[in-house]
């Protein structure tokens, strides 16, 4: 399949990592994004550039988008300038978290323009798309799909999830639920244990022995946290959308989602305080603030404030 003509709409951070990993396995890439400097980026690797998401439909037959939400997703596929209006394109890949619905709704209008459509969400982060090591979630048509494997076979493991559309929406936003409140608890165990005096690194090293490791303290904690970092590659404003729409979609369909709306509240809370571009990492510093407490900046260190009630 090297030297297909492809499209990406949306090269971002993860956008930009999935693209680049096409143009280095052969691929025609080309590429439409508001950003300038990303579109320049891949331009620079090989890349053509394109005016509007129409140019992209009209220069390639897949078209791939990784967009930040389901109503830029309904812009860029649907809208006046869109890809739906481009002479080439007949499939369009979705890497977005857009949600079930949203995913069902614009797939129908795609049909419409002899379009088809495949959910392909992506877990693994910012170095699982630069390694090509991430999770394909991929549902949609089986023949359309069979199509665009080989292409997304480029960014990691693909699980294909069936032909129901939105099914691997579905899958994504359970996995990133999961992933906020293993995070959230985490923050909360963590930063209770360094207020009463324990060792963060101690505390990670017998969770991660013990019941309660899970992909916080095994990994973002280590990583992002101990060393005050907090730059493990997702940002909180992302996160919480992905959050939001797994509650709006648990609640159309009559799942109550207890623990994963009071994990919503708290990533609001960051959202707020940290800011939408933070790292989700800083979660544990919304707690820290409340607890007046901060794990510490080096390795098996803690710092309590002198001036905080203990």
């Amino acid at each position: 399949m090297a030297g297909l003509k492809a499209g990406f709409v949306g090269v971002g951070k993860m956008g930009g990592s999935m693209a680049a990993r096409l143009l280095k396995a052969g691929y025609e890439v080309t590429v439409f994004d508001p950003a300038a400097t990303s579109v320049a980026a891949l331009v620079a690797q090989g890349a053509k550039a394109a005016a509007s998401p129409r140019e992209v439909g009209d220069a390639a037959e897949i078209v791939l988008v990784s967009l930040p939400s389901p109503q830029i997703l309904e812009t860029a596929a649907l809208g006046p300038d869109g890809i739906a209006g481009g002479k080439s394109v007949r499939i369009l890949v979705d890497l977005s978290t857009t949600g079930a619905r949203a995913a069902a709704a614009i797939a129908a209008r795609l049909a419409e323009s002899n379009i088809a459509m495949i959910d392909a969400p992506v877990s693994g982060g910012l170095k699982g798309a630069r390694d090509g090591t991430l999770a394909v979630m991929a549902s949609g048509q089986r023949t359309a799909f069979e199509k665009v494997q080989p292409v997304i076979e480029n960014f990691g493991k693909i699980f294909y999830l069936g032909d129901v559309q939105g099914a691997a929406q579905t899958m994504k936003l359970a996995n990133n639920l999961i992933n906020a409140c293993s995070l959230a608890i985490s923050s909360e165990a963590i930063v209770m244990g360094v207020k009463a005096g324990l060792d963060p690194k101690v505390m990670l090293d017998v969770i991660n022995t013990s019941t309660g490791r899970n992909s916080a303290t095994q990994d973002k904690f280590p990583k992002a946290v101990l060393p005050r970092t907090f730059d493990f590659g997702f940002a909180t404003g992302l996160l919480l959308k992905d959050v939001r729409l797994c509650l709006d979609e648990a609640e159309a369909s009559g799942v109550p989602m207890v623990v994963g709306s009071a994990v919503r509240q708290l990533l609001s809370m960051t959202n707020q305080l940290q800011g939408p571009d933070s790292d989700f990492t800083c979660i544990v510093k919304t707690i820290e603030g409340w607890a007046h407490v901060e794990v510490g900046s080096t390795e098996g260190d803690a710092n309590v404030d002198p001036s905080a009630d203990s």
